[in-house]
C-alpha cells in the first residue's frame, strides 16, 4: 500500500516466537506512544510482553506487521494484535511507530487485523485505550460500530463489530471477484486518508 509521505509499505503476518521485530518496533516508541498501547508509563517493553506480542500463528491468538522498506532490508512501522476471549469475541490492539502516524497506517492495519480475526470466527472485538488517547476514537469512527463503552479510572473498555463500507460501496463491490474487491476497498481507504479523515 502507498500511504501519505509516498511510501510504499507491506502488511504481513507476523510468524510465531518472531521477537526481533516486535522488540525494535516496541524501542523505537515514544513513552506517549508506549503509554496509549500498555496502559502504563513504562521506559523499556519487557521481555515478557514482547514474546506475548509474538505468541501467535494460533486459532486464538494472530499479529500482522507492516513493514517499510529500506537500504538494509526491512523496518517494522506498526503491529496489531488478535486475542481471543471466547469462541466470538477477541481483543484488539494496534501500535503505530511516532514517526509513521497520521499515515492512515492505523486504519489500514485495523481493517485487515480484523478482516482475519473474522475468518477466524470472531465477530464482536474489544480494546482497550485511555480516554484522552487522540487517535483511538478517529481510528475506531472508520473500522467500528461501537456496541458499548465503559470508562473506570481513565482506561476505556469498547466493545464493537466491524464497520462495513457504506451501502453504496458495498453495493458497487458486488459480483467483482475477491481480490478486485479488497483491492477497491483498499483504494477506498486510501482516498479517505487523502482527504485527511483516517489517522
Amino acid at each position: 500500500m502507498k500511504v501519505q509521505n509516498g511510501s510504499y509499505l507491506r502488511i504481513r503476518a507476523l510468524w510465531r516466537g518472531e521477537l526481533g521485530p516486535v522488540r525494535e518496533l516496541c524501542a523505537r516508541l515514544s513513552p506517549r506512544t508506549r503509554y496509549f498501547r500498555f496502559l502504563a508509563a513504562i521506559n523499556v517493553v519487557s521481555d515478557s510482553v514482547v514474546r506475548a506480542l509474538a505468541e501467535v500463528d494460533d486459532t486464538r491468538r494472530l499479529a500482522l506487521v507492516v513493514e517499510s522498506r529500506n537500504e538494509g532490508g526491512r523496518d517494522v512501522v506498526a503491529l496489531g494484535n488478535v486475542s481471543g476471549r471466547d469462541d466470538n469475541l477477541a481483543e484488539v490492539g494496534v501500535v503505530v511507530a511516532d514517526s509513521w502516524q497520521r499515515q492512515g497506517i492505523g486504519v489500514a492495519l485495523a481493517t485487515a487485523l480484523l478482516q482475519a480475526a473474522e475468518a477466524r470466527g470472531y465477530d464482536r472485538f474489544v480494546v482497550h485505550g485511555c480516554w484522552h488517547n487522540p487517535a483511538l476514537l478517529p481510528l475506531l469512527h472508520h473500522v467500528a460500530d461501537i456496541e458499548s463503552a465503559t470508562t473506570r479510572s481513565g482506561v476505556s473498555e469498547i466493545t464493537f463489530v466491524r464497520r462495513r463500507p457504506a451501502p453504496a460501496f458495498t453495493n458497487a463491490l458486488r459480483g467483482l471477484e475477491a481480490p478486485i474487491a479488497d483491492h477497491l476497498e483498499q483504494a477506498y481507504l486510501r482516498i479517505l486518508a487523502a482527504k485527511g479523515r483516517v489517522q
